[in-house]
C-alpha cells in the first residue's frame, strides 16, 4: 500500500474515532443530563493539570495533522509501508476507538471531560472497571498507537507520546486527587487492589492508605 493511500485510511479512522468519542458521546450525554460534560483544562497556567490539557490539544492535533499530511504526500516517507502494518495498526485503532466508547458508556453520568472540583460524581468500579481503574485512557492510548503503527511518521508518534504523558498529568496530578478528596476511603480501597492503566499496576501501596507521591475521575481527557 502507498504511503499516501495508508495516511488516508488512518485519517478516516481517526477522524471517525474522535467524531465518535467526543462528538457523539457528549450528545448523547446532554441528552440524558443536560451537560456535554466538557470541564476544560485543570488548574493554573503552568500548573500540573494545565500542562496535561495541553499535551492533550497538542496530541489531538499531531494526531490529526499526521495522517492528513502523509495523505497529501507531504510528510517525507517511503513510497510504499507494508501490509501487514496497516492492517495490524487499523485493526489497533479500532479496537481502541470501540473500547473508549464501550468505557465512557459504562460511566453513565458520571462521564466527564476534565475535572469541576465542585461536581461529587459516582464512583464507577463496574462495568469495566473491576480491573483497571482508566480504562478510557488506556484505550485511546491503544487508538492512538494503532494510528502511529498504520502510518509512522514524526507527528503521529509525536501524538502518541503526547498523549501518554497528558494522560498521566491528568490522572495523577488532577483526578486521583479529586477522587480521594470526593470518595476519601471509598477510593483508597478500590485503588488498593484495581490496577491504575493495566491490571494488577499502579495499585495504591495497600487498600485505605492515601499514598503523598502515588496518585482515574472518571472523566476522559483534560
Amino acid at each position: 500500500m502507498t504511503t499516501d493511500h495508508a495516511g488516508l485510511v488512518a485519517l478516516v479512522l481517526y477522524a471517525i474515532g474522535c467524531a465518535a468519542t467526543f462528538g457523539w458521546r457528549s450528545y448523547v450525554h446532554s441528552r440524558r443530563t443536560g451537560s456535554a460534560g466538557f470541564r476544560g483544562i485543570s488548574g493554573p497556567v503552568g500548573s500540573a493539570g494545565w500542562w496535561g490539557g495541553v499535551l492533550f490539544v497538542v496530541a489531538l492535533v499531531a494526531g490529526a495533522l499526521g495522517p492528513a499530511l502523509a495523505a497529501a504526500a507531504v510528510l517525507p516517507a517511503r513510497e510504499s509501508t507494508a501490509m501487514a502494518r496497516v492492517v495490524v495498526g487499523a485493526l489497533l485503532a479500532l479496537v481502541g476507538f470501540v473500547l473508549v466508547l464501550a468505557a465512557q458508556g459504562a460511566l453513565g453520568s458520571s462521564w466527564r471531560i476534565g475535572v469541576d472540583p465542585a461536581e461529587r460524581t459516582a464512583l464507577v468500579t463496574d462495568g469495566w472497571f473491576p480491573r483497571v481503574r482508566n480504562p478510557v485512557f488506556s484505550a485511546m492510548v491503544v487508538a492512538q498507537a494503532g494510528i502511529a503503527l498504520l502510518i509512522p511518521t514524526v507527528l503521529t508518534v509525536a501524538a502518541l507520546v503526547a498523549l501518554v504523558l497528558a494522560i498521566q498529568l491528568q490522572v495523577r496530578c488532577v483526578e486521583e486527587p479529586y477522587l480521594r478528596a470526593v470518595h476519601g476511603a471509598s477510593y483508597l480501597g478500590y485503588a488498593g487492589t484495581v490496577g491504575r492503566f493495566v491490571p494488577g499496576m499502579g495499585r495504591y501501596p495497600r487498600a485505605g492508605t492515601d499514598p503523598a507521591t502515588t496518585s482515574s475521575t472518571r472523566g476522559d481527557v483534560p
